[in-house]
């Protein structure tokens, strides 16, 4: 079974990238983000073809987190329908794997 995964996301702007990232990170759904871009993004809505500048987010997460880091990223993101992508992470380097079971790992509530 998968432990771990690679999760894809695209925004219309570096702001609302980076804000996403910040919050998956603060929840702990997610061990880490990074931002790429620009990217052009070419694709199918609403019947025609659309081509759009739009950054990437590459976010990694346990599996046990998995359902969290979707959520969040939902209430948070601005498209109707934003590009949520998991990707297994077949194989790494066991202490990075390790390093992002730990920091997505549930806690107890704070106070």
């Amino acid at each position: 079974m998968t432990r771990h995964f690679e999760v894809h996301v695209t925004t219309g702007t570096r702001e609302e990238a980076e804000a996403i990232c910040t919050t998956v990170v603060h929840r702990r759904v997610a061990a880490c983000a990074q931002v790429v871009g620009p990217i052009r993004s070419v694709y199918w809505w609403e019947g025609e073809v659309q081509r759009d500048d739009e950054f990437l987010i590459l976010m990694k997460t346990g599996a046990e987190r998995l359902d969290d880091l979707v959520d969040a990223v939902k209430a948070v993101h601005s498209y109707t329908t934003p590009e949520i992508v998991a990707v297994p992470i077949e194989g790494g380097l066991a202490d990075y794997l390790n390093w992002i079971t730990a920091e997505t790992a549930r806690r107890p509530p704070a106070g």
